[in-house]
């Protein structure tokens, strides 16, 4: 399963994956943008095996009605990449009334990979990743102001998504030591992907000057996905389809901890 699916590092993710004989389930915002990356992954690989799954998932209603559904059509699943973010750049609520960023680029990750863990561990040796950025070594997790109610600036929230993710990715490996299921995070890099839209327009040119092409954007998700080099493998940092290090706020495991209680809380069932 890849979330964020119909486009940049999640398309061509897919679209590899489904090439190496994979059977992929993309999850899609967008009915029709989902069904036209289907279709077009379908032409380029002959894969019969490639499932479009729609769900807006800064929508925790919408996270758990497509692990429901998950669920109840599938009884394996061996690599979860978490890959769906948005960036922008005005302070914008999800329906949870929870700042955009946040609620998608990190609980969501969160909520979803909670739904789905029995799932996980039935079918391990199995694979969680997910998608950060270099970004997050130059952020903080601000717990007096998680939602940026006093002040939002679209760069530092991302930022803190970002930490999150890898924050999440540590704890999370940790709490499944020993279950088979192995938990990683990566950053693709400056790949161009249709985050680069929230940019302004010099910011676009530069983008569009210095920005990798999303293959190579892509190429360690698919590594961290489909590589026996990585069976066993758990609780590390991606870059160029290497280990490296993550920020130092990172391998605090009592922020970690904290994060983790935190996002139980914001995702917990009376929501």
């Amino acid at each position: 399963m890849i979330t964020g699916a119909n486009s940049g590092i999640g398309y061509v993710t897919s679209r590899e994956l489904a090439g190496m004989g994979a059977d992929v389930v993309m999850v899609c915002r967008s009915k029709e943008r989902g069904e036209a990356a289907r279709n077009e992954i379908v032409s380029e690989t002959g894969s019969d095996s490639v499932e479009l799954m729609v769900a807006d998932l800064s929508s925790q209603k919408e996270v758990r009605r497509l692990a429901a559904d998950f669920k109840a059509t599938h009884d394996r699943l061996h690599v979860l990449v978490n890959n769906a973010a948005l960036w922008p750049t005005k302070r914008t609520l999800t329906v949870d009334g929870l700042e955009l960023q946040f609620g998608l680029n990190h609980l969501a990750y969160f909520l979803l990979t909670n739904l789905l863990l029995d799932v996980l561990r039935a079918s391990a040796p199995a694979r969680v990743i997910n998608t950060s950025s270099g970004i997050h070594k130059r952020a903080r997790i601000d717990f007096d102001d998680l939602q940026a109610e006093r002040e939002y600036r679209h760069m530092r929230a991302y930022g803190q998504s970002k930490v999150a993710n890898v924050l999440f990715t540590n704890e999370l490996a940790r709490r499944l030591a020993g279950t088979g299921v192995t938990v990683n995070s990566f950053t693709p890099g400056m790949a161009k992907t249709r985050l680069g839209r929230y940019m302004s327009r010099g910011a676009q040119f530069i983008f569009r000057l210095l920005a990798k092409k999303t293959e190579k954007g892509a190429a360690t998700a698919i590594y961290l996905a489909s590589s026996p080099e990585v069976d066993g493998v758990t609780g590390k940092y991606w870059a160029n389809c290497r280990e490296a290090r993550s920020a130092k706020l990172s391998y605090d495991r009592g922020i970690a901890k904290r994060l983790w209680e935190v996002s139980e809380r914001l995702t917990g069932p009376s929501r």
